[in-house]
């Protein structure tokens, strides 16, 4: 197969993926990889592929294409090439919930800088970074992340990325406990899709639409909630993206849940952690049993709430997510405490603030805790963050962490 017939395969390909003709598509382009001659032809239908199994949800395969990609990219000798192939290996890990790999080949992406093409592509490089260092928990270097993939949106004018950068400061705030952030940064991210979409593919409305249910539920709208969520499973349903039906079935059971509905509930959380499982989302997975826990709580069923914080922990130390261990204490503190197991009930306390301190999840001026309830916050311009009410009372002449922090002895 030569040059122009491989460039004609991969269009009909695109044609065909974006009628929703999914299967046809990859049988397409499978067909142009066997056959083609053309080194750059081959390097861009391994990254349809690795975009289509990425939506599908089919991770280990995107992992596999991604891989050969790489040496696709070796072969060709091309900087900008190679940066791309390292970018879709780190996402690849990313879904995959290897959080420490994704960081590493994304500092990889950095450090080859090549032409004009790798700066531009800087910006997802610092996104998928932001997205590991979130799934770490590391939030000050996750913020860093953030901001940075939000200027380079801003200096190049791509719309598309700042649309998913919104979407995943909206997870941040989220995880945090500023609601008002965490609803802001979405309905941001949806006004990007009504004003610049008209061209784009629907799974960034679904985003946004997803991660504003998710704000509402947490602010206790769950009207406005239960709109998002039904509005982004739609388009996830339409489109075969396996990922985000997962994430709207464990909206829908919060927001059952957030309604003392248990019964509704359950059959959704069981019905999330299936494709949860089937795809790999190992993070997904985690708040869902979080979900199921509370449930049980409901229920007042304690010995099958502990069962389930056994697998959520054991997964949570699997993927490095420190904030889902966290939340895991506080539940076991709460269960041990009705239980009046009291030995147990220290152990967690103690577990609970070493995640607090090691997160540095609190306010550096009144050293209270940051994420325990909703709180508006602020942060400065080294990405630690303060209660906002605490900024206003007391001003500040330089960040309070980072001061503590630099008169540390180097030794003991």
């Amino acid at each position: 197969m030569g040059q122009d017939q491989t460039k004609q395969q991969i269009e009909k390909g695109l044609h065909l993926y974006q009628s929703n003709q999914t299967e046809k598509a990859l049988r397409v382009w499978m067909r142009v990889l066997e056959k083609s001659a053309d080194p750059a032809g081959r390097f861009r239908v391994l990254g349809c592929l690795i975009t289509a199994h990425a939506e599908m949800g089919r991770y280990k395969d995107m992992l596999k294409f991604a891989v050969v990609q790489i040496d696709t990219a070796r072969e060709l000798e091309d900087p900008d090439f190679l940066t791309e192939s390292y970018l879709n290996l780190a996402r690849s890990n990313e879904k995959l919930c290897e959080f420490q790999k994704t960081i590493s080949y994304c500092k990889t992406c950095l450090n080859m800088q090549g032409t004009t093409v790798s700066v531009q592509l800087n910006g997802q490089v610092s996104l998928s970074m932001g997205n590991a260092f979130l799934g770490l928990s590391i939030f000050q270097k996750a913020l860093e992340c953030f901001e940075k993939a939000l200027r380079y949106a801003h200096n190049n004018d791509d719309k598309m990325l700042e649309c998913r950068v919104c979407c995943s400061l909206g997870n941040f705030y989220t995880q945090i406990k500023d609601y008002e952030k965490a609803l802001f940064f979405p309905c941001k991210a949806a006004e990007l899709v009504n004003d610049y979409g008209k061209g784009w593919s629907l799974k960034y409305r679904a985003m946004s639409q997803y991660h504003m249910a998710v704000a509402y539920r947490k602010l206790g709208r769950l009207a406005d909630a239960m709109d998002c969520c039904e509005e982004s499973m739609k388009i996830a349903l339409q489109h075969g993206d396996r990922p985000l039906q997962a994430l709207c079935l464990l909206c829908f059971a919060d927001i059952h849940r957030s309604r003392r509905d248990v019964q509704t509930a359950f059959p959704r959380y069981d019905s999330s952690m299936s494709i949860m499982t089937e795809i790999g989302n190992r993070l997904g997975l985690i708040q869902v049993l979080l979900g199921v826990t509370k449930c049980w709580m409901i229920q007042k069923e304690l010995d099958k709430a502990l069962e389930s914080i056994e697998k959520a922990q054991e997964l949570a130390e699997g993927v490095g997510n420190k904030l889902g261990l966290l939340k895991l204490h506080c539940l076991c503190e709460r269960i041990y405490r009705t239980k009046e197991q009291h030995r147990e009930l220290r152990d967690h306390v103690v577990k609970f603030h070493e995640c607090v301190e090691e997160m540095e999840l609190y306010c550096g001026m009144c050293g209270e805790s940051i994420g325990e309830k909703n709180n508006q916050l602020q942060a400065l311009p080294c990405s630690h963050f303060f209660h906002l009410k605490c900024l206003q009372t007391n001003g500040t002449r330089g960040c309070p962490n980072c001061r503590r922090l630099s008169v540390k002895p180097g030794y003991v």
